[in-house]
């Protein structure tokens, strides 16, 4: 019986949680597609195949992250505040890669220093209503798996 009780209560409170990210199967956390492949940002830490970290110190970094005032000037641009951003570029799906910021890296998890001037493994352009410089490099450096130059990328 006691059994019972605790599912009785469980079972509500799950579904209250699935209904405020918004319904079953829609993504809540910023998402890219490079080439065919979804790289999201891990709502849980624990279910993601990549971890990464940020440093204020680029001596402790391993990946080098530029914001940058123009488009023309990034590698990657993300602008999703328009009227055409596609909705449904990031179904959840088995491909789905997912990229989590840890507070505590690993000594293998890529460690990136987001800054404005200098030479970078990557430039990034963001001006986003959803997505944050930080997720945007997340998700690059995620979708990289660490050094490599991406070939194209799109909400």
């Amino acid at each position: 019986m006691l059994r019972f009780k605790v599912l009785a209560s469980v079972v509500p409170l799950m579904a209250a949680a699935v209904l405020a990210r918004g319904g079953p199967g829609t993504p809540s956390h910023p998402c890219i597609v490079v080439g065919e492949t979804p790289v999201e940002l891990a709502s849980v830490p624990w279910s993601a195949g990549l971890h990464v970290a940020f440093t204020d110190d680029p001596a402790h970094a391993t990946v080098r992250v530029q914001i940058t005032e123009t488009a023309e000037a990034a590698d990657f641009v993300l602008v999703d505040d328009g009227p055409t951003a596609e909705t449904d570029a990031c179904q959840a799906s088995a491909a789905t890669r997912l990229v989590a910021i840890s507070a505590h890296p690993s000594s293998a998890d890529p460690v990136i220093y987001l800054f404005s001037a200098g030479p970078a493994d990557y430039h990034i352009y963001v001006r986003s209503k959803t997505f944050s410089a930080r997720d945007a490099a997340a998700l690059i450096v995620g979708a990289a798996g660490e050094h490599r130059h991406l070939q194209a990328a799109s909400l």
